[in-house]
């Protein structure tokens, strides 16, 4: 099958366009024809090599964690799908490769595509969605009346995450760019600081949760938009001990992370704060209450732009930038 593959780590390289066998189909896997794949910075990172030590991937590896296609073959023990079915999925770690033409998921990883939405926008959805949801309703707990500031709201995780708030019932702030205003606004923005002219952390405070994806400045600076008893919960690292502990890394890679993290968690404490990393996991059971959610016009998905399969190396590029609205596909069908 075709597939864009990662020959080996290097900052900003190309992916290499070629044939890797079909992968093999586990009993509790579904077979996915590839309609449609979402881009990650996270891919990005991966690509790199920022994640080697958690993520360990050996090269030759196909790259890729969205997708949205049609089932071809079930596992022997699948019980929830079956051929035709048209789902999305994030694939778990180290089951990855969306940038294919076909790939075996597990069936918890799976849920059937919202009805009222493309494949390109379905394929956008299941990496950023679960993030927010994790962010926003597992590890913040985000209530009505509450006041939520979410970073970057014009970027992938920011566009559902700013909905989803809303949803919720929080207040939120978010920061962008004077041209992207408008459209965090439209999706449900209250209050929208241009980080290029104000700083957000001198016109906001008391928030009670702060969803950071941007840099150690920012993550520092988000300590004083929040009240005592707030929650500092960042995607962009980072990674802290709790993080360590659950992806059972080894007692170097645990204490090299707790040396990563101990600035910013001693800052937190002394503001009274809690800080968290959160790297979201695959649930085809989170996907399926987002996929009501989108079927019921409470989120719709942002696409910026929409590549063909084999300008895939193009589309990492235009990730790369930093420029996107939303999240950015490529298609296959």
């Amino acid at each position: 099958m075709r597939a864009f593959i990662v020959d080996r780590y290097k900052k900003k390289g190309a992916l290499r366009f070629g044939e890797m066998p079909e992968p093999a189909l586990r009993d509790d896997d579904v077979l996915v024809e590839v309609h449609a794949a979402g881009l990650n910075l996270l891919d990005s990172k991966v690509r790199d090599g920022e994640f080697k030590l958690i993520l360990p991937y050996r090269p030759p590896f196909i790259l890729g964690h969205d997708v949205a296609g049609t089932v071809v073959r079930v596992g022997s023990k699948v019980r929830q799908c079956k051929p035709g079915d048209e789902v999305y999925a994030r694939p778990r770690d180290g089951r990855i490769g969306t940038f294919a033409e076909f790939i075996a998921v597990n069936e918890a990883d799976v849920a059937l595509k919202p009805r009222n939405i493309s494949m390109e926008e379905a394929a956008s959805i299941p990496l950023v969605g679960l993030t927010a949801w994790q962010v926003l309703v597992e590890q913040a707990g985000l209530r009505k009346g509450q006041k939520v500031l979410i970073h970057a709201g014009s970027g992938g995780v920011g566009t559902f995450a700013i909905q989803l708030a809303k949803h919720l019932g929080a207040t939120v702030a978010t920061t962008a760019s004077a041209a992207n205003a408008a459209m965090v606004k439209e999706l449900g923005a209250d209050v929208v600081i241009d980080y290029r002219s104000r700083k957000f952390e001198e016109e906001l405070s008391g928030y009670d949760v702060v969803l950071n994806s941007l840099d150690a400045t920012t993550l520092e600076k988000s300590l004083k938009a929040l009240r005592p008893g707030g929650k500092l919960i960042s995607i962009s690292g980072p990674p802290d001990p709790a993080f360590a502990r659950g992806q059972g890394l080894n007692v170097v890679l645990r204490l090299v992370l707790r040396l990563m993290s101990a600035g910013i968690r001693r800052k937190a404490k002394r503001a009274g704060v809690d800080y968290s990393f959160l790297f979201m996991r695959a649930d085809g059971e989170q996907l399926g209450r987002i996929t009501k959610l989108i079927e019921d016009g409470t989120i719709r998905p942002v696409v910026d732009r929409a590549f063909p399969f084999e300008q895939l190396n193009e589309a990492l590029a235009y990730i790369d930038t930093g420029r996107a609205k939303g999240k950015v596909v490529v298609t296959l069908k």
